[in-house]
């Protein structure tokens, strides 16, 4: 029986062992006339690093194996330039993303207020379009497994004052494993049992009073149920990362969410903490479930 030597590199929370990197060096090595992508998939496949729906995790791999190549370990196939689709040129700017009307007063004069998915190809451009215009941080592709809604009133008629997006939690967060009080296992465990709050947007001609907490409470009672049906994984715990040099956290605060301090200033990708405490983020959790800590510190069987 061969046995499972640990390194110091983890995916998605589970320890790779020193077979694992092997294999993916020889992968590497074997196969470097393939994109980065398609490395992606074929590491993915022959590990089983999929999501409990099945679907491969090749986002979250591709830059796994980019953080390998940092590190000196395995040498990639060079960025192909049509992959390269951050970039704000990629996002054309259309009259549908232009500012409306202004809108002010309060909450009950603009009510049923309404979280719709974004679905459609048109939507998603939409979507896009408006964190791109509008957002502090513009748009990023998702890491991981995400949802996405626009925000809507309904009177005086119907229309869209704001976008919300969850996706993927962080790796490790200090305050965060704190608060939870959970071990490694159980971390590993129930990682995905977390859910990240990572874009919010309160469209600029918006000025609805209540609009922003009340939207993220409309999002903590839907979220769950559609979560679990997209990736048949039941959510226990809400986090976000606010910056306290462009905002307060008000409305989490009166959404009835949890200040717990901030982060070192890293991102997912720093395994030489080279930016500890670059760019600290305030840490803000909501708990889905009464019972959610000691949910998420159970170690046998779901």
């Amino acid at each position: 029986m061969t046995a499972h030597i640990t390194t110091d590199f983890s995916f998605c929370g589970q320890p790779v062992t020193g077979k694992e990197l092997a294999l993916i060096q020889g992968i590497a090595d074997d196969f470097s006339a393939l994109g980065r992508t398609e490395m992606a998939n074929t590491v993915c496949e022959l590990l089983q690093w999929v999501r409990p729906t099945g679907k491969l995790k090749t986002v979250e791999c591709r830059a796994f194996l980019e953080s390998l190549q940092a590190s000196g370990l395995i040498r990639l196939p060079e960025r192909r330039p049509q992959r390269r689709r951050n970039k704000q040129a990629a996002l054309p700017l259309t009259p549908s993303g232009e500012g409306g009307a202004s809108l002010e007063g309060s909450l009950k004069d603009f009510q049923p207020l309404e979280l719709e998915p974004v679905s459609s190809p048109a939507d998603q451009a939409l979507w896009r379009e408006w964190m791109q215009r509008y957002h502090y941080l513009g748009y990023r592709i998702p890491f991981g497994a995400h949802l996405r809604y626009f925000v809507r009133v309904a009177a005086p008629q119907p229309v869209g004052v704001g976008a919300l997006q969850f996706s993927s939690p962080a790796w490790r967060m200090a305050a965060r494993e704190r608060w939870i009080g959970w071990n490694e296992a159980a971390r590993r465990r129930h990682l995905q049992q977390v859910v990240s709050n990572s874009r919010f947007l309160i469209l600029p001609w918006v000025r609805i009073r209540n609009l922003a907490s009340s939207a993220l409470a409309l999002a903590a009672r839907r979220l769950p149920a559609d979560w679990e049906e997209s990736y048949r994984v039941r959510p226990l715990l809400l986090e976000t990362l606010v910056d306290p040099a462009r905002f307060a956290g008000t409305c989490y605060r009166a959404a009835g969410w949890t200040e717990l301090g901030q982060t070192t200033g890293r991102g997912r990708q720093d395994r030489a903490h080279r930016r500890h405490g670059a760019c600290p983020k305030t840490i803000f959790l909501y708990p889905l479930s009464p019972k959610a800590r000691r949910e998420l510190c159970e170690e046998g069987p779901r």
